[in-house]
Parts: structure tokens; C-alpha cells; sequence
């Protein structure tokens, strides 16, 4: 077994990487989606509202909202009223209804083609954040996140929502989920030591699978093992956990 890793020594994604990571993972995202059968497009997902198709909407329309200031605000505005229309807590989710809706004549090609397309220009205006405006504190997420700056959703916050969703068209469709150490560990490391700051548990986790590793937290604590993009389910309260794995972090 690998030499456990101390969480505190995990170095955090900084705006440099977080943008490396981002362009991998827009790929895998197209290669995804290309690679879903003309049968699955109708099956349901671990996202209530959405079936496959959907999600692929809600995912190709946050990317359009990234790339635009202009698109951003306009979908916020759109969605304001569909929060209570769908009976959801955030303004966020009437933004994501909105991306789905405004994407239901498309036909599955013209969605993978949105994708294509808008992708590399959400990357392009994310890289371009100006960093003073990055470290503005307008976030206001869930518990346990809370408080957060900009950077945190240009730089981690919506490249984890794509990978999340990633998985969940594997789960979905009954496709394997192409992981690697690499890219998808670095994600998940990234998790990981987040996690381990939002309750302070003592653990010791080893994550199995190619974007899997050994982690530990403090002394005596509760040992797991477990699958990586399960612990990640997890976390995002897709899949049921006990224990330190009962803590969530918003995915």
C-alpha cells in the first residue's frame, strides 16, 4: 500500500493548473458525450429533473454562461422566477432550468456542436478573470463551502459541477467512466483535502481506482476504503455514506 499522504500537504488548485485541468476536462466531456448510445438519451440520471439529454443541456448552457458576462446575468435574471416555479432553494437552480429549457428543440447533434464551440470560450474568459475581481467575495454557497470568492467557481467551483456531471452520464448510461490518475486524481485530491478542512475529523481514506490515492487526517480516526468516483458520489450526496463519509461538500 502507498505511503498515506497528510491532507494538509495537499497543494490546493491555483488559478494556473485549475485552468490545465479545465481544458483535459472539457475534452473528456466531448469525448462523453459523443460516445452516449441513441437509446440513452432518455434515461434518467441522479439529478431529479433531468434525463440524459438534459443534463447534457444544463452542461452545455453553464459553459455558455461562462463564457459571457452578458449571458451570465441574463440567465440569472431568466431563472429568478423558475426557482419558485420548480419549487428549488437557489437562485442557481432556475439559472440551470433555464439552460435546459432554452435547449429542448435542439437536436443531439446541435447540442454536442454548442458544446464543441462554447467550451474553448468558457476556458478563454476564465482565464481572462481579472484577479482583483477574482478575489471578491461574492459568492455565498451551501454549508459547509459558504463565503467564497469568484476564483473559487472559475477555478474549481465549475469544472467540478462538468466532472460531477461526467460521472453522472457513466452511471446513467452503464458506461465505464474514464478516470486517470493524472487528471481525475488531481480532482479528486483537490476534494479531499477541501472535505478534510470543512469538518476536521480525524481519518484515514484510501481511495481505490485509477484517480484514487491513501489520505490521512489527524490520529485514531475512522479508517475507510472506497472506490474514488464513489467517495465523490458521496460527497455530492448521490450516493449514501456513514461516518466521516456523512459529511458532504457540495459537488
Amino acid at each position: 500500500m502507498t505511503t498515506a499522504v497528510d491532507v494538509s500537504t495537499i497543494p490546493r488548485i491555483m488559478h494556473a493548473e485549475a485552468m490545465r485541468i479545465a481544458d483535459v476536462e472539457a475534452h473528456k466531456v466531448a469525448a462523453t458525450l459523443r460516445n452516449v448510445e441513441p437509446g440513452d438519451w432518455a434515461k434518467p440520471t441522479d439529478c431529479p429533473r433531468w434525463d440524459v439529454r438534459a443534463l447534457a443541456a444544463h452542461m452545455v448552457g453553464s459553459a455558455a454562461s461562462q463564457a459571457s458576462p452578458r449571458e451570465f446575468l441574463r440567465q440569472v435574471r431568466a431563472g429568478r422566477p423558475v426557482v419558485v416555479e420548480i419549487g428549488a432553494q437557489y437562485w442557481w437552480d432556475g439559472m440551470n432550468e433555464i439552460q435546459v429549457r432554452e435547449r429542448s428543440d435542439l437536436s443531439i447533434e446541435q447540442l454536442i456542436a454548442e458544446w464543441d464551440y462554447i467550451a474553448p470560450r468558457a476556458l478563454k474568459a476564465r482565464r481572462k478573470l481579472p484577479r482583483l475581481i477574482a478575489k471578491l467575495p461574492l459568492l455565498n454557497l451551501p454549508a459547509p463551502v459558504g463565503r467564497q470568492p469568484l476564483a473559487y467557481l472559475f477555478n474549481v467551483g465549475f469544472t467540478r459541477d462538468t466532472w460531477m456531471h461526467r460521472i453522472d452520464l457513466a452511471e446513467a448510461t452503464g458506461k465505464p467512466f474514464n478516470a486517470d490518475a493524472g487528471h481525475d486524481g488531481r480532482i479528486v485530491a483537490d476534494l479531499v483535502a477541501e472535505w478534510a478542512t470543512t469538518h476536521g475529523l480525524p481519518f484515514v481514506l484510501v481511495l481505490t481506482g485509477p484517480a484514487g490515492g491513501h489520505y490521512t487526517q489527524g490520529t485514531a480516526g475512522e479508517h475507510v476504503i472506497i472506490d474514488a468516483i464513489t467517495f465523490a458520489r458521496t460527497l455530492a450526496q448521490r450516493a449514501p455514506g456513514d461516518g466521516v463519509l456523512s459529511r458532504p461538500l457540495p459537488l
